[in-house]
């Protein structure tokens, strides 16, 4: 007979399931998490291959799931920065057991994260031994 105790109830996950899996919301909420707040334009260049229409769709989403702030400045020419809210920093450390786990099951293809990935910590950047011709 099976045990009770090892079962999960996934209902909670219905209304937030929809939002991140969406193709480049973990890749957003990551990235916001490794900076404490960035603008459009930053995100737009860090997220290559996203269109504008799809940023700004994305943001939109996020911050009405409030996993996202967005914060205007009065400011010639405007400015508007984005960040995350406590649930969007709880989410981005929620995320980083599962980036582990993909790390490891798709065997990281380094060329493509070395020519993309600006972030410090990816396993890419991490020292390797030099080849020697």
């Amino acid at each position: 007979m099976e045990k009770d105790y090892n079962r999960i109830c996934l209902c909670p996950l219905e209304g937030i399931i929809t939002t991140i899996s969406k193709k480049w919301a973990i890749l957003l909420i990551s990235i916001l998490g490794h900076h404490e707040r960035l603008r459009f334009n930053d995100i737009m260049a860090t997220l290559e291959g996203i269109s504008p229409k799809s940023l700004t769709d994305l943001l939109k989403e996020l911050r009405r799931t409030g996993l996202i702030h967005r914060e205007s400045f009065s400011e010639t020419p405007p400015r508007v920065e984005y960040s995350l809210t406590e649930d969007g920093k709880q989410l981005c450390e929620a995320i980083i057991p599962l980036v582990r786990w993909a790390e490891k099951r798709d065997n990281l293809h380094t060329k493509t994260c070395d020519a993309t990935c600006q972030s410090t910590c990816c396993p890419s950047k991490r020292t390797r031994p030099r080849k020697t011709s």
